[in-house]
Order: structure tokens, then sequence, then C-alpha cells
């Protein structure tokens, strides 16, 4: 919150041959008492920017620590999980192509998914992008955070809070005076939760008249939203 001390620890956990896999732990610091919790991790791939067509080569990460080692390990796991993730998702799209409307779904009360979907136009200004040109990507996550929260508080009509960012992948780059458009819509609820589906598009100028988008982001945002007495709430059903 504001007025708070916010410390963000990054290190490199694991380099393979041309990405690697960096740790992120946001600490906040209680100026009373001097003591430290974590309030957020992370765990972001980079690969490096090739000079000409070819891609540049990793050296090995040096391991000092105990920690250092756990989190080597730790990474190729992860790296195994995400890629995996991928070939599943990839394969559940496949089969309900070919399956059709494969299921209708009806429920008293449920709330139509049509009332969730919010979209939003923004440009990208020299203040957004990096030294490369291209857009930060903390700045889309943020476009896509605000985006998908209203999108969730059509559901409970209050403040709902972020939980996590899940599947946050960039397929292209933007670039200044680029137009982003994003949408994003609630694809199910759950008991004290809700997913909301965003996916971000990009134009440049030639484009934008021409109506041939860039899909350069997706992500799945998890929500949850809390009482005055901090006890958690439930969503109502939707209907896709």
């Amino acid at each position: 919150r504001v007025g708070q001390i916010i410390t963000i620890k990054a290190k490199v956990n694991r380099a393979f041959k041309t990405s690697m896999e960096v740790g992120i732990k946001v600490m906040v610091q209680d100026v009373l008492t001097n003591v430290e919790k974590i309030v957020s991790a992370a765990y972001a791939t980079y690969v490096a920017k090739p000079v000409g067509a070819g891609k540049i080569e990793l050296e090995p990460v040096k391991l000092l620590s105990t920690e250092d080692h756990l989190e080597h390990t730790l990474a190729i796991e992860r790296r195994r999980i995400r890629l995996g993730y991928e070939q599943v998702f990839q394969n559940l799209r496949q089969e309900s192509n070919t399956e059709g409307d494969y299921y209708s779904f009806e429920e008293e009360g449920a709330v139509s998914t049509d009332l969730t979907h919010v979209q939003s136009i923004e440009l990208v200004q020299p203040p957004h992008a990096n030294h490369h040109g291209n857009t930060f990507g903390g700045q889309i996550m943020a476009w896509m955070e605000t985006v998908a929260s209203i999108s969730a508080s059509r559901l409970c009509r209050s403040y709902p809070i972020l939980k996590s960012v899940n599947m946050f992948k960039f397929w292209g780059p933007s670039v200044v005076g680029d137009r982003l458009v994003f949408n994003a819509i609630v694809n199910n609820t759950f008991q004290n939760s809700v997913e909301v589906g965003v996916r971000v598009e990009a134009y440049n100028c030639e484009e934008w008249i021409k109506d041939q988008a860039r899909h350069i982001n997706s992500a799945f945002l998890i929500f949850n939203t809390v009482n005055d007495k901090g006890e958690l709430l439930t969503f109502p059903r939707i209907k896709p």
C-alpha cells in the first residue's frame, strides 16, 4: 500500500541453451517492527535479443548457495510443466473445435458471460517502452489487470483482488505508436474465485486501417473478493 517500503529481489535461477529463468520476490517492510514478509513471487523467462538472425547461447549459472542449487533444480521442472501445459491446452482446443457444441449449460440464476466482456484500447507512447522501443511487459500486464478487474467486478459488484496471473506469454512485440486492444471476459467462476481471460492484439497505422490484428499477449487472471470482515465472498455461476 501507499507508504510501505517495497524491496524487489531478482536473480537468474538457471540458464538453458538460449533462454533463462529469472526468479523475482517482492518483500514489504513494516517500518515500525522492521519485519519483512513476502507479498509476491514470480518466475520470468527471458531470451537474449540477437544482433542478427541467430540466437544467443547463454553461459551456465554459477551456483553459490544451497538455495541456488534448489532453484536451479526446480527451474527445469517449472520449464517442463510450462511446456506440458501448452501441449495440453493445444490438445483441448483441437478437441473442442472438432466436437462443436458438445454441451448445453442451464442453471437458474447463472450470469451470461456476455455481461462480463470488457474492451479497452491503449496507444503505446514513449514512456510505455523500453530501450529497445518495445512496450514494457509490466505496462501491458498493468493494462491487462485493469480490464480484467472491471470484467470480474461485473459479477461481484465490488472491488476484486488479484491473486495470480497465469500463462502470461508474449507471442510477439509491440512498439511505440501501436494501438493495443484488450478484450477480457470471465471464463469460469469457482467457489470463492473467478478466472478472467484477457487477449491483447496490436495494430500499427496500416494494420488498423486494414483491420489486421497481431495477437501479442494472452493471460488468465484469478481474482477473489472479500467483505468488510475480510471473509471471502462467493461468486455466482456463469453461463458461457
